[in-house]
């Protein structure tokens, strides 16, 4: 089969960029042909804090792989690993009276909730927006209702933005360096596809991801993503409350970690004299390391999770969560715990879900950004037609 001119992929996360080089055949199937990874110190707290040092990182990166490839690009499709984004659902409808549901119908809702979300959210700009609900006098339906009669019609789209100040930077940076933003797919969207194509009958659920210094929590109902959120603290603040209790140092909890507190716990059981400096051994109870940490883990679950009224509506019974723990450490002593505090009431189906791999999601990018999502009214480009008549093309063909 014949290569088609590779498409450059670039990855932005906090501290890493990832530079691919996808060829696609004929045939429509994708590899990985060329792979740069270069750590960067340009983004903090989601934001990109030295533009001119981002531009240069680009620009380095990416003439190693056009040297490579002996081929100049010209166009780039980004995933963002980084920044804040929001998602909004709102819905519109129209009564029938008995009569068919037109194209018409559908336009005048679409276009009634686009023209809501630009007036209430001018400091924003939508990237992703998803086909939530189609409801014909109560009943859900997978496909639009067009020429089917009813006496009320309700549509929902879930709106995925981005602030208007971190699209001007990531474009900044990126024109700079004369490429064309093809496209733009958020990594948590990519990933949350990649669960539902890898399981079976999973069309709803709950990802939960806790890193060292920040958390998020993202919801997909019906295969559309419909809920983000983002916090300001991670697996770092259990390692703070145990240094601060037993007035020890963080290399001192890692080698307590490195030995496990473990499960069924003795009576006055301590960790060794090895995990201390010499001539410096405290006799630490591994109970009491289990329930500093226990009390930390519940008051991060009830935060991100279990009093979190903003996601109080999609709680269902059986309802699955997949978390994510970036700390090994953290994980190797204290699963159950999580476990236990996200389950109080056993409501849920919890698995734990590690990274995907930078490749699998870089090619599950590509799949989307050429194919689409079965959910998404409209793919990211970056086109000059309108939005609303992006929508119709993508809902009416």
């Amino acid at each position: 089969m014949k290569l088609n001119s590779p498409t450059l992929f670039v990855e932005i996360n906090d501290s890493e960029y990832v530079f691919t080089a996808i060829g696609i055949t004929d045939g429509q199937s994708f590899s990985v042909i060329e792979k740069v990874t270069a750590i960067h110190n340009t983004i903090n707290s989601y934001k990109i804090i030295n533009i001119s040092q981002a531009q240069e990182e680009i620009k380095k990166n990416i003439k190693i792989i056009e040297s490579k490839l002996n081929h100049v690009f010209e166009d780039v499709i980004l995933i963002l690993g980084s920044f804040k984004f929001s998602c909004n659902s709102i819905s519109g409808s129209k009564k029938l009276n008995g009569s068919q549901v037109l194209k018409e119908n559908i336009s005048y809702i679409l276009n009634s909730l686009k023209s809501t979300i630009i007036e209430n959210e001018d400091e924003k700009t939508i990237l992703h927006i998803f086909n939530s609900k189609s409801i014909l006098d109560g009943v859900h339906l997978q496909t639009l209702p067009i020429g089917l009669f009813g006496d009320f019609y309700n549509h929902e789209l879930s709106f995925l933005l981005i602030q208007n100040s971190d699209l001007k930077n990531i474009k900044q940076i990126f024109y700079k360096n004369n490429l064309n933003i093809k496209k733009i797919l958020i990594k948590k969207f990519i990933e949350g596809t990649q669960l539902i194509e890898q399981n079976d009958n999973l069309e709803t659920f709950f990802k939960i991801k806790i890193n060292k210094d920040n958390s998020s929590i993202i919801f997909f109902d019906q295969s559309s993503l419909k809920f983000i959120e983002y916090f300001d603290f991670g697996t770092n603040i259990i390692l703070q409350d145990i240094q601060k209790v037993c007035s020890i140092n963080k290399e001192v909890i890692n080698k307590i970690l490195d030995e496990k507190v473990g499960r069924n716990l003795k009576e006055n059981e301590v960790f060794s004299e090895n995990c201390f400096p010499e001539g410096r051994f405290k006799k630490i109870e591994k109970k009491l390391i289990k329930d500093i940490a226990k009390a930390r883990i519940e008051e991060i679950i009830k935060i991100i999770f279990n009093k979190n009224i903003n996601i109080f509506s999609f709680k269902k019974k059986n309802c699955k969560i997949y978390l994510g723990i970036d700390d090994k450490q953290i994980i190797a002593n204290f699963k159950d715990d999580f476990f236990s505090s996200l389950n109080e009431k056993r409501y849920f189906e919890i698995s734990l879900h590690e990274d995907f791999l930078n490749e699998e999601t870089t090619m599950r990018a590509a799949n989307l950004s050429f194919f689409g999502w079965k959910k998404e009214a409209i793919p990211v480009t970056q086109i000059k037609n309108s939005l609303i008549t992006r929508i119709f093309k993508s809902l009416f063909g």
